[in-house]
């Protein structure tokens, strides 16, 4: 007989090891989005820096625009909009130190803008041109993920890596809620809070992972609750407030380098265009709720608070909108420039040193381009053996 088996040895509830690591109430998400715009407390914030973020918006929406319309004129394969999402874009970008790291997803070009990326660039690999289309490590932009979530599992292992050189450095990685469901989700939350790394996840919700609605993924309360669950703070913020988003993830940033581990924000938004250009919404959505976000646009918020505070007039208003149509004109006129493409980049930047298999690759459609008459060696042909 054993002592469970003993009579009276039942215990209605564990021995005192089962107790968590972890007090769980001061991860929990408000239990609404927090906000700024709109109310008192947006009183105290820097108009300056709010300045900056309606140009960034105000540039960000045309961008989108104009990338849709590339899209339509055959200048690029694809175009994930991020319009009615510029305030979690903009406010990613602006709430990163220049050491930082940045780990967008396929739908954050225009975070990768506002961080200083240049336009062009920013849209080179959805064009189907090279590889990334610029210098992660100059930027500090890793490249744009159009696998779902697996950004977030390197933003962990730079992050981590950073911590352990002595490295003063944060990553900020970002993702849709459709890669919520994925398991590299799952598994980066874990590692960055057992390792305490210096992360900040930011999950844009934007209701829809292609068609299928937030509902049919996951019954938590929140996405912002899965931080619980691994041991760290989770933050629900307005998506479509770009002041509270920015504060949010601020104090994220500022919390991660201090060493005190990682963050889940959550920013509800709404993407108003499609999935993109090649998706129909109007299959598993209606008009009129992409109207009620309408009425709920991050560019039309901030511009009505600094309107309504006198800090921005219809000067101001026309000089942005100027400015942007500025940076469309010059996207429009570069990318309507044929690149130069030499079919031998494709192996370039693959490996520091050619494999078998790749130097055997290369041969090959070598051999095939001089068949054809195209005796020019690519200008890295002979830089990897």
């Amino acid at each position: 007989m054993t002592v469970l088996e003993q009579p009276g040895s039942y215990r209605p509830t564990p021995p005192p090891a089962w107790r968590p690591r972890t007090d769980p109430a001061p991860l929990l998400p408000d239990a609404e989005p927090y906000r700024l715009l709109g109310t008192d407390a947006a009183a105290g914030l820097d108009t300056g820096l709010l300045r900056r973020m309606y140009g960034q918006l105000v540039r960000g929406r045309r961008y989108n625009t104009q990338a849709t319309a590339l899209t339509r004129q055959g200048r690029l394969a694809v175009y994930p909009s991020s319009t009615g999402q510029e305030a979690c874009e903009v406010a990613a970008a602006l709430a990163l130190e220049d050491r930082d790291w940045l780990f967008p997803s396929y739908r954050d070009t225009l975070a990768a803008v506002a961080r200083g990326l240049d336009p062009v660039q920013a849209l080179t690999l959805l064009r189907g041109d090279w590889h990334t289309g610029y210098d992660p490590h100059e930027h500090r932009v890793a490249p744009l993920c159009t696998p779902l979530a697996t950004q977030l599992p390197h933003a962990v292992g730079l992050a981590h890596a950073a911590r352990l050189k002595g490295d003063d450095v944060v990553a900020l990685a970002m993702v849709g809620d459709g890669g919520t469901s994925e398991g590299d989700f799952h598994e980066a939350l874990n590692f960055a809070a057992v390792w305490q790394a210096p992360v900040v996840f930011l999950v844009q919700n934007n209701g829809f992972a292609i068609s299928v609605p937030l509902a049919k993924q996951t019954a938590a309360p929140s996405l912002a609750h899965k931080a619980v669950g691994y041991g760290m703070p989770g933050r629900l913020v307005d998506g479509n407030d770009v002041a509270a988003v920015h504060q949010v993830l601020t104090e994220a940033v500022r919390r991660a380098r201090a060493g005190a581990g990682p963050t889940l924000v959550e920013a509800v938004t709404y993407r108003i265009d499609a999935h993109t250009n090649a998706d129909d919404a109007t299959r598993y959505r209606t008009d009129a709720e992409v109207e009620t976000w309408r009425a709920h646009d991050p560019v039309d918020l901030l511009e009505r608070e600094l309107t309504g505070r006198k800090l921005l007039d219809e000067d101001g208003v026309q000089r942005e909108r100027d400015a942007a149509e500025a940076m469309a004109a010059d996207l429009r006129e570069r990318m309507n420039q044929d690149p130069a493409l030499d079919p031998m980049d494709l192996f370039t930047h693959v490996y520091a040193e050619r494999t078998d298999q790749l130097r055997e690759q290369a041969a090959m459609l070598r051999a095939e381009l001089d068949a054809a008459g195209d005796t020019t060696p690519g200008p890295q042909e002979g830089a990897q053996r």
